[in-house]
């Protein structure tokens, strides 16, 4: 055995391709074996397995190739994956797939060399758990051995897989790695087992099912409560085969159950021993057991039978007796015949069944069946076996095979899994909002189907939300209303009315029936009441006009309204020649039909069917069908075909049906000779066969003759692929189903060509139409009846160019060489036909060969027995083209060499021009290159000086720091994404004074949140409902901090308790997971603790550091460029927003004048630092920004409605974002710059506000603008080419790397800030660390030493998970939950790099860095070890300080809660609280009952639901 390395390396295979219909996935291989569990699907292909979502996302791959270490009889056979392009000696073949859900794994095996398997993590693939080479199951790759997982009630319930492999009639044959004589074995699952993980041993030595003599090949298997149950086929060599069923009972131990073997033969329909079983399906529910098999006829795949069979397990009777299968095989053994069963219903006969899935849907059973030709059909059968219509959910285009096994998706159990050869689709059930009225709704008999009456609209009885809905009865009906007219003693005339439906509760009890006639008052007042499912009406008269009796019927059912309109007549007169057409006018007045003819409905009332029966056909002569023409079709029809017989004079139209008495299609007649017409074989939405009859007038069908629908035709290639223009080159199409073609076309030239005779289903030839010049590529389209289908692109060249030939004597026969120029037309010889012309007579040259040199293609043939060897003019045939070629003249041959004389001469002057101007270029690329390098030098040396002479001169006196009052800091950490639950929570400055006296209602759901049990109930009921999300999780916890913000120390009782809860959780079996997200409530509880708790440590000692820290960071940001479009800035600590593309700038101070009035005063100058690069825009919050720092309170304006001025030569200039004057570049416009209007240092701007002094334009903030990064650039260029010349500075090479000592710039500028903010974090002020803090992390101590953890490393991870992750990391990142301050791109960006430097601090493991690591690690990568000292000192330190007490704890927390008392509007919380517990009333009621909780606490809560149920003047606003 081989334990898992500690490091495995995991492939990630190619991902298939997503496909747009139904939903699928396209593998990298042949699917070999596929499972579901729960949410997921495993593939195992040749080479990959595949992990996917229940909707066929890929969630990962693991490739099957790999390594083999020591050969597989050697103790140390290692396998271990390689990468797709290393070299691999072996590949993982997968022959088993069992998901062990209740162990959380997947069991793989199969084979490298010889058996293998693998234990993985059920929820990642990529997580091996447990490896070893052993055998288990078949080492061939064979369809007839299965696997499953089966349950054997011992001691305590055990798992075991049971294998039942293929045996073979010569049992000398052995595999070359392991017997496989035994049948069937029981092998363990678990290391725990006897024997351990893996083998069949038990504890009574080693016990197998075996099959004696004979061969064997099982098909399925499953276990139902104790009883395993095994399918197989027992072939012998006269072709006959038994379809055998063993059963086992799952008790006591692996050796009992294995002797528990008791077996049946399966006995089909027509007795037949070539029959054979291909696949099966057990259908849910029961007893009696159910099972819905496939079987083969005639012993082949084509021709099969979907069988039902109860195969409920016999309770007497000898066990180990069969003659076919033994346990102890001893040579006298008892021999008894096993039993017999025999279907209860042959339910479907199809061509090609492959496999077969069975569901339960109310009274239904639906079968959901897979072809070999690609489709899905889908079958519902009612409680009495009666089949409805078959109907197709899935129909491929080509005859693809589906997979022996499908499987039903496990999330919303509306989807089929649907695999092919190495594809799978997810295909739905049903397609209910196909149907748009009640009438076709009803008509589908789909079980899975309702009409919806609120929503007016055929759906899922799921997605109706009210019970107000009408669906199929439980059993097969032809019409969803039927009625009959009963006549009793008296005379008395009875109309019973029947619906046939199922419905929702709603709907039941609103049940009405509404009679009208033409005559006053039809029925008497009398009679009963309407009572679903029928209403009756007693005729006032006692007898019916003599015309019959015109009666609408209107049927509410719910919100829905059915209508019938009926004829009613004396079933006494409806007489004459029993005909079909009279029986149906007497079964459509609702009487009675029999053999002496129509009479009143007292008894049972016949259907249409009865009429059906009866044919007609008096007055004409029956038609008979000898032949149709063509008989095979594919699905889309033909069009014209010939239907031959006799008497075929009267025939209207041709109906075309399939099996089960589906809705026929019926055809009209197009010419008719009375032993032939023309008729159109309509498309069909399934393949199969059909059958084929004749109308005649009066409504009767004669004749059987059968038409079978196959799959469209499809291309695979075409030879050639190119012709000439003028066209008519011979083309030969390649694929399958050709013969359906009718005719072939090209794009843009609209004519059809007619195809020749010599065809077949796989090729096809016909000759190419002539083409528009110009024209390069067209598609080949197929047309088949009346649709046309894409095949494949055909490419039109030029035509042929033939230049010269030469002819010459060989023997009595002349040899023609002809000359072409090479082209991408790839004639051949065969496509020629050459005559030589002399004196007007033809001699034809029988082609021989063809060569290719020098770009020419020369082709050769030869003139047999002539006298003349010097032809001057030869005919070239090809397509449809004649060309004339006459023999090269000697003035042609003069030309030739004037030209070859006058190459020598050119390519000298070439040379000499070709050096002068390389000559030039080289010159001015080496002056390029110069300055270049120049510039680079000069951006290094800046670099370079600016971090040698970067002084800390940041401004530390920030003046009075704007810290947000408690209840704004604590609203934004419990509702950081919903502003107005933020709001609604808080009391405006004066309520909070105010203590406000609680609603009742409110106040009795407070007082039931005060029971622990009650709580934690309620947080764990909603936990478990997957509709409860994660966002719902964190507002549910924050909703209980502000509920019992006044008893912090109840609140904190509550978070222990669910922490408890969360740590004992069987998904936390890895330990350092805990805390690291937030998941589930008391994750955000904890968070929401540890801010209340933590606030005043926060203001007293973290909160200045962490104001200073910020306000460097901004200051730095401000001392360098920053683009106003992209938020990039040149002094950033993120290389992601680094502005490296920056143009050059200066430093300006700016004399600032503020308007005072309206009559022009202004103020003081205000001395303002700006850059010339600055835009308009940051111009203005520079002014604001510095005018506040100075003054202590901000302008009297906002920044949108001030404008600005610049002093020049005595006149003001307003200073615009954009105007005329500005840059454009392409599309984009350049924001305007001090230095776009050439503003100098100390220039004066004046301030004007816009209320007081409008614009002469009025101007709005570009930034509103939707498109505004795709109208402006700012620093960085748009993605355009211009002149060089215009702007040649900004055409200067910038190198990212270059400008990366900026990030070092700023790191040195700020360092000592973030130095300061982290000791105030870990530094412990009076040696003492916040209460909070201390309390926690001993709690945590404790657990883990309830939980015998002894790893270091998991203690320093939970700490490090609930403090500095959970609460620090936050405050840190978002520094405007703490101070009334807005929090800028770039400033984000660069408190994201110090806060992973915080981190870091944290993390246990060492960080090995190279070249290639990330900038933000190597920035702070010298400081990180440091820190982690200080760290562990700080833990240290928190471990040593004495315990605080419970009392003590207790105390700070009702301070706290004093402190901060009537701060938060409690009843709103409360409020809000409710709508949860009001959504999921049932479940928090379930869960008190599995908590055994007292029946005063279910009491109280019914209480609080009635209280707010019955609300009225509690406001809910």
């Amino acid at each position: 055995m081989i334990l898992l390395p500690a490091l495995l390396f995991i492939v990630w295979g190619e991902p298939g391709r997503c496909l747009e219909e139904n939903g699928g996935f396209t593998f990298d291989g042949d699917i070999r074996h596929f499972a579901v569990a729960t949410d997921t699907v495993y593939v195992a292909t040749a080479e990959t397995l595949y992990q996917l979502s229940h909707d066929l996302t890929l969630v990962q791959s693991l490739s099957q190739r790999g390594i083999l270490k020591g050969g597989y009889q050697t103790d140390d056979a290692q396998f271990s994956r390689v990468s797709e392009t290393d070299e691999r000696n072996a590949t993982f073949s997968v022959n088993m797939l069992l998901p062990f859900v209740e162990n959380e794994t997947l069991i793989s095996c199969g084979v490298i060399e010889c058996g293998y398997c693998e234990v993985l993590d059920l929820k990642n693939i990529s997580n091996v758990q447990y490896m070893e080479h052993i055998q288990v199951g078949s080492t061939r790759r064979s369809s007839a051995s299965i696997g499953f997982l089966v349950n054997v009630e011992e001691k305590t319930t055990e798992t075991y897989i049971l294998t039942a492999i293929q045996q073979y009639e010569d049992k000398s044959t052995k595999s070359s790695c392991f017997s496989e004589s035994e049948a069937v074995k029981l092998i363990n699952t678990d290391n725990k087992q006897h024997g351990s993980i893996f083998s069949y041993i038990s504890e009574f030595s080693s016990y197998s099912i075996k099959r004696p003599t004979g061969s064997a090949e099982f098909v399925d298997g499953f276990q139902i409560s104790s009883t395993i149950y095994l399918f197989s086929n027992l072939p012998s060599s006269d072709t006959s085969n038994r379809v055998r069923l063993i059963w086992l009972e799952g008790k006591t131990n692996k050796a009992e159950t294995l002797r528990s073997l008791r077996g049946a033969t399966l006995s089909i329909s027509d007795g037949g021993k070539g029959s054979r079983l291909l696949a099966s399906s057990l259908i849910p529910g029961g007893p009696p057991v159910l099972w819905s098999g496939v079987f083969s006829v005639d012993g082949g795949p084509t021709d099969t039978e979907l069988l039902l069979f109860d195969i409920s397990p016999p309770l007497t009777g000898d066990t180990d007796a069969d003659p076919d299968f033994c346990s102890v095989c001893s040579p006298d053994r008892i021999r008894s015949p096993p039993k017999i069963l025999k279907p209860k219903a042959v339910l479907l006969r199809q061509n090609s069944m492959t496999s077969v899935l069975a569901v339960r849907q109310k009274a239904w059973m639906v079968f959901f069946i897979g072809t070999g030709d690609g489709q899905l059909i889908k079958l519902a059968v009612d409680k009495n076996y009666h089949t409805t219509c078959p109907r197709v959910l899935y129909r491929a285009s080509d005859d693809r095979q589906v997979f022996p096994k499908m499987h039903l998706d496990q999330v919303d159990l509306k989807h089929v899994y649907l695999p092919f050869q190495n594809q799978m689709k997810r295909v739905p059930v049903s397609k209910c909002s196909t149907y748009t009225n009640v009438q076709d709704c009803w008509s589908a008999q789909d079980p899975y189907c309702v009409w919806c009456g609120t929503k007016r609209s055929c759906t899922f009885e799921d997605d109706c939300q009210d019970s107000d809905w009408l669906s199929i009865p439980d059993d097969s009906q032809q019409k969803m209303v039927s009625y009959k007219v009963v006549k009793d003693s008296t005379g008395q005339i009875t109309l019973n009315i029947q619906t046939h439906l199922s419905v929702g509760q709603k709907a039941r009890y609103n049940f009405a029936c509404q009679f009208s006639a033409s005559s006053s008052e039809l029925c008497s007042r009398d009679g009963l009441p309407p009572q679903f499912p029928q209403c009756t009406c007693t005729l006032s008269k006692s007898t019916l006009p003599a015309g019959g009796l015109d009666v609408t019927v209107k049927i509410k059912v719910g919100t829905t309204q059915l209508s019938k309109v009926l004829k009613l007549s004396n079933c006494s007169d409806i007489r004459g020649p029993l005909t079909s057409v009279l029986c149906r006018q007497c079964i459509g007045a609702g009487c009675s039909w029999s053999e002496k003819g129509c009479s009143w409905a007292n008894q049972a009332v016949g259907n249409d069917s009865v009429c059906q029966k009866m044919e007609s056909g008096g007055k004409f002569s029956r038609p008979e069908i000898s032949s149709i023409t063509p008989s095979v079709v594919s699905f889309y029809g033909r069009n014209h075909a010939v239907l031959s017989g006799h008497n075929l004079s009267d025939v209207t139209r041709v109906r075309i049906q399939a099996d089960m008495d589906c809705t026929p299609q019926e055809s009209p007649v197009w010419s008719n000779t009375g032993v032939k017409l023309t008729f159109h074989i309509p498309s069909a939405d399934n393949k199969g066969v059909v059958k084929v009859c004749v109308l005649l007038p009066d409504g009767s069908c004669h004749g059987n003759a059968t038409i079978t629908y196959r799959s469209s035709p499809s291309c695979t290639h075409i030879v050639p692929s190119s012709t000439w223009i003028s066209g008519k080159r011979k083309i030969t199409l390649m694929g399958s189903h050709l013969e359906f073609v009718e005719g072939v076309m090209h794009s843009r030239s609209g004519t059809e060509v007619r195809l020749s005779r010599n065809r077949n289903n796989q090729s096809l030839i016909y000759d190419t139409p002539a083409a528009e010049k110009g024209i390069s590529t067209s598609t080949v389209f197929l047309k088949v009846a009346n649709e046309t289908l894409a095949c494949l692109p055909m490419t039109y060249y030029p035509e042929p160019e033939f230049t010269s030939f030469t002819s010459t004597r060989t023997g009595d026969d002349v040899r023609i060489t002809i000359q072409k120029k090479a082209d991408k037309l790839e004639m051949t010889i065969a496509e020629l036909e050459v005559w030589g012309v002399e004196e007007e007579k033809k001699h034809p040259c029988i082609m021989v060969t063809k060569e290719t040199s020098n770009e020419t293609d020369f082709f050769i043939c030869e003139i047999q027995r002539t006298a003349n060897a010097n032809f001057q003019q030869l005919m070239i045939k090809y397509g449809d083209k004649t060309v004339t070629l006459n023999i090269s003249s000697s003035l042609h041959l003069y030309l030739m060499l004037l030209v070859l004389l006058l190459i020598p001469c050119i390519i000298v002057a070439v040379v000499i021009v070709y050096r002068s101007q390389q000559n030039k270029l080289t010159a001015r690329m080496n002056k390029r290159m110069e300055a270049l390098e120049l510039d680079i030098r000069n951006d290094i040396r800046q670099g370079f000086v600016d971090l040698q002479t970067e002084n800390a001169d940041l401004i530390e006196n920030v003046g009075a720091i704007p810290f947000l009052d408690y209840k704004h800091f604590a609203s934004k950490i419990f509702f950081p994404e919903s502003e107005s639950l933020m709001t609604s929570f808080i009391k405006d400055i004066g309520q909070d004074v105010v203590k406000v006296q609680l609603d009742q209602c409110c106040q009795d759901l407070s007082r039931l949140i005060q029971d622990q049990l009650f709580l934690t109930s309620m947080v764990h009921a909603l936990e478990e409902q997957k509709s409860f999300t994660i966002k719902d999780k964190c507002a549910l916890a924050s909703l209980l901090t502000v509920a019992l913000h006044n008893n912090l120390s109840y609140l904190t009782e509550v978070m222990e308790a669910l922490l408890k809860a969360l740590m004992r959780q069987s998904s936390n079996a890895q330990p350092k997971l805990l805390l690291r997200r937030t998941e589930s409530t008391v994750e955000k509880l904890l968070t929401n603790w540890m801010s209340v708790c933590l606030y005043g440590f926060l203001r007293e000692s973290v909160g200045q550091h962490l104001f200073l820290m910020v306000s460097a960071l901004t200051q730095q940001t401000a001392k360098g460029p920053v683009d106003c479009v992209t938020e990039k800035a040149l002094y950033t600590l993120s290389e992601d927003w680094l502005l490296w593309q920056a143009q050059d700038f200066s430093s300006l101070k700016l004399k600032v004048l503020f308007a005072v009035g309206s009559e022009g005063e202004v103020s003081e100058p205000l001395e303002v630092n700006a850059l010339s690069c600055d835009s308009v825009e940051q111009v203005k919050e520079k002014i604001l920004s510095t005018f506040k720092a100075k003054f202590g309170f901000p302008y009297n304006s906002p920044l949108r409605d001030i404008h600005i001025e610049y002093e020049n030569d005595g006149s003001f200039v307003t200073l615009e974002e954009v105007d005329a004057s500005s840059e454009v570049i392409g599309e984009v416009t350049m924001l305007n710059t001090l230095k776009h209007y050439k503003v100098p240092d100390g220039a004066t701007i004046k301030v004007l506000s816009k209320k007081t002094h409008p614009p002469l334009s009025p101007q709005r903030s570009l930034k509103d603008d939707e498109n505004f990064s795709g109208k402006y650039f700012h620093l960085i260029d748009p993605d355009v080419d211009e002149d060089q010349r215009k702007n040649p500075e900004r055409k200067k090479l910038k190198l990212k790397e270059v400008h990366l000592t900026k990030l070092l710039s700023t790191k040195v500028a700020v360092h000592s800030f973030v130095e300061n903010l982290f000791r105030s974090i870990w530094g412990t002020p009076h040696s003492r660390v916040p209460h909070a803090v201390k309390y926690f992390f001993d709690f945590l101590d404790t657990q883990a030493d309830n939980m015998k953890i002894t790893d270091p490393d998991v203690l320093h991870i939970w700490k490090t998970n609930s403090l500095p992750l959970r609460f620090w990391i936050n405050i840190m990142k978002n520094p405007q939950f703490v101070f009334d301050m807005e929090k800028t791109p770039q400033l984000d960006s660069c408190l994201s790099v110090i806060a992973q430097a915080f981190m870091d601090s944290f993390s246990l493991s060492e960080t090995q860095l190279g070249k290639n690591a990330p900038t933000n690690k190597l920035l702070y990568a010298k400081d990180i070890p440091k820190f982690k000292q200080e760290v562990k000192a700080y833990y240290k330190q928190i471990r040593d300080q004495s315990p605080i007490t419970d009392l003590e704890f207790k105390e700070f927390l009702q301070e706290e809660s004093k402190k901060h008392e009537n701060e938060f509007n409690e009843a709103a919380a409360l409020r809000e609280l409710y709508k949860f517990i009001q959504r999921y009333f049932t479940e928090i009621e379930e869960k008190l009952d599995q908590n055994r909780a007292p029946a005063e606490l279910t009491e109280q809560l019914h209480h609080v639901k009635k209280s707010f149920d019955g609300l009225k003047s509690c406001s809910w606003n």
